[in-house]
């Protein structure tokens, strides 16, 4: 009988704590008369993607990334429209995707996950010709993208120093957002366009969004006053923030949003920078992935 493959992907890197366990433990709990596993450590930006790119050619039934959002992001986009199955060990510091997923954050549970095998179709997002799965976001969040990735101890609390550094000295933009409804002109905090409910670490920008409706749900959130953060914050962490009186949410299945110079975006926590002028739209049912 033939076996089937599966590539496990590591970055070595991502969050925080070792990753050394993962190929024996894989090995451990997996089948080997049945499965022919590969593990793959990435060595760069990009790597994992390149890697998945080789999965889908090579018509390998299986990929696993193990790490966080950006690892997902950059072997999901080479399997999106592909017959290659994503499954995700999530060891990122966010870990957006995996938790909307319900996939567990504890690394047995995630490999109990993968073996149960229950495949879904999930959609995704393009940001001009980026791809995303959870958000993309302009302003704020994309500018604490930014920060974060220059450091080189990763983990929620340097996300949340990055986050208090940059909300001192930060200056909302106007924005104008088409979508299929019409248009808003606003200044904004920050933009997110939602196809997942989260950032990660649970924090639910769009508590109502789905991953499998074909729409996004983008929350524009207005400036608002040092008085106001501990309310914005407990509402974000408690799937509350769509009744904060500063969010206007859009429910659309495609979107143009406009600022007027060019700047900083985020593709599922990562920083880009992108043209003044983005493009937004959902792809529905486009990656197959496990999940509980």
């Amino acid at each position: 009988m033939q076996k089937t493959k599966i590539y496990v992907i590591i970055n070595p890197i991502s969050g925080i704590g070792s990753k050394k366990s993962i190929p024996e433990r894989l090995s451990s709990q997996i089948d080997q008369q049945r499965f022919d596993l590969h593990f793959f450590i990435t060595g760069y930006a990009g790597h994992a993607n390149h890697i998945a790119q080789e999965a889908v050619q090579n018509k390998v039934k299986y990929v696993v990334a193990v790490g966080g959002d950006g690892t997902v992001n950059e072997v999901a986009r080479a399997l999106v429209g592909s017959d290659s199955i994503l499954g995700i060990i999530p060891f990122g510091s966010g870990n957006g995707l995996a938790r909307d997923l319900k996939i567990s954050t504890q690394i047995d549970r995630a490999i109990k996950t993968f073996k149960g095998n229950n495949i879904c179709q999930i959609d995704y997002g393009i940001a001009n010709d980026h791809i995303f799965f959870c958000t993309f976001g302009m302003g704020f969040d994309a500018s604490v993208s930014e920060s974060f990735s220059k450091e080189s101890i990763r983990g929620p609390f340097t996300y949340f120093k990055n986050v208090i550094g940059r909300y001192i000295d930060f200056e909302p933009e106007e924005y104008e957002v088409s979508f299929n409804g019409g248009t808003i002109k606003e200044k904004a905090f920050l933009i997110t366009c939602a196809n997942a409910t989260q950032y990660g670490n649970n924090a639910f920008i769009a508590p109502r969004a789905s991953l499998q409706d074909g729409l996004m749900n983008i929350a524009i959130l207005k400036p608002f006053g040092v008085l106001e953060i501990p309310q914005t914050t407990i509402q974000l962490f408690s799937k509350n923030i769509d009744s904060n009186k500063n969010l206007t949410e859009i429910i659309t299945n495609e979107a143009v949003i406009k600022r007027k110079t060019p700047g900083w975006i985020h593709i599922d926590g990562d920083p880009l920078y992108e043209d003044a002028e983005v493009r937004v739209r959902i792809v529905p049912k486009g990656l197959k992935v496990i999940t509980p």
